[in-house]
């Protein structure tokens, strides 16, 4: 009976649903979105996203070897948390922070610091375009013992989104305190996994210096910092290998750039520098890069500005391409 049992025992523990191949497909294929997902309209990624998580959580609620759970677990948190990325980035926080939580159960189970500190930031990021500019300081805080133990990009990404929320707070030595974490962080960065898969998954330099810029341009003072530093994003976009692009960062850089120069009165400026943003078709035109315009829109409702030509037309051009976005093209089958 004891032998039987222990036959038992061993068909069961050597049975698995998963094969060497299923797992290097999910694999590929969640690494194949993730490095186009910065540079290509969600229209025509979404679909194959959402495969990718069923098939992992399908997988998941079969049977199959330890180690090959934890690497099912990585690439479902990983693919729930581009879906959070999605479902923000066409105007859906409440179910972008429930793809969030997914995705840190996930990690917790791969028990993976880098992706428990990048869905952290993933929910600072939903939270700070969502106007909660709160909860976006708290979850930022709430990874940084994860940042701490790992030496990916994402221990930088925590600290530069924490700085946006504390500025949008109104709290500028806050602020410069997570950059210059952010900045300590950068120097002792050594690639992980997650920075492997590229893309949505890592933090690079161009993107760093745009939430710089876009920390900022939020405290009175900082204009022409803000301006510089938005501008050296955009060259250090443009210089970077073509896969670290991201039309998203250049897109918000380049909102910085005009909100700047419509605090300094530069509306000439200010217009040239938001063009490229507001030439973006319906399926680029994000959550965020929209609400990045609306606040260049929104400098612009000022007394100094009510009667002026070029803020008026500016003001209504903004307001046109903000009733057109990537939730619209979505909609439309594209």
């Amino acid at each position: 009976m004891a032998a039987r049992r222990a036959r038992r025992f061993v068909a069961s523990s050597e049975a698995s649903n998963v094969g060497p191949e299923t797992l290097t497909q999910l694999r590929e294929e969640t690494a194949r979105i993730a490095g186009a997902y910065l540079l290509q309209p969600l229209p025509t990624l979404l679909f194959d996203l959402i495969e990718c998580q069923d098939v992992a959580f399908r997988l998941l609620e079969g049977r199959q070897r330890p180690t090959e759970s934890v690497e099912l677990y990585l690439l479902a948190g990983i693919t729930s948390g581009m879906l959070a990325k999605a479902s923000h980035d066409m105007g859906d926080p409440h179910t972008a922070l429930t793809q969030a939580r997914a995705a840190f159960v996930c990690a917790d189970n791969a028990g993976h610091d880098g992706l428990r500190a990048w869905t952290r930031g993933l929910q600072s990021l939903t939270a700070y375009w969502a106007g909660w500019p709160n909860d976006a300081a708290r979850y930022a805080m709430a990874g940084v013992e994860f940042a701490a133990r790992t030496r990916g990009s994402s221990s930088v990404w925590l600290p530069a989104q924490e700085a946006r929320a504390w500025a949008v707070l109104g709290d500028g030595e806050q602020a410069q305190a997570a950059l210059d974490r952010a900045q300590a962080a950068r120097e002792a960065v050594e690639s992980d996994d997650l920075d492997e898969f590229g893309g949505v998954l890592s933090f690079n330099r161009p993107r760093q210096l745009y939430y710089t810029a876009d920390t900022l341009v939020w405290l009175p003072g900082n204009e022409q910092r803000a301006d510089r530093l938005a501008g050296e994003a955009l060259s250090a976009y443009a210089e970077a290998d073509p896969a670290e692009r991201a039309f998203g960062g250049e897109a918000g850089a380049r909102a910085d750039q005009s909100l700047a120069r419509v605090h300094t009165g530069d509306l000439d400026g200010a217009a040239e520098a938001l063009r490229p943003v507001l030439d973006l078709p319906a399926d680029q035109r994000n959550a965020g890069i929209v609400a990045s315009a609306m606040r260049v829109h929104n400098a612009l409702r000022v007394p100094a500005y009510a009667r002026t030509p070029q803020a008026r037309d500016l003001r209504e051009e903004i307001e046109q391409y903000s009733q057109v976005s990537v939730r619209t093209a979505l909609s439309r089958g594209r």
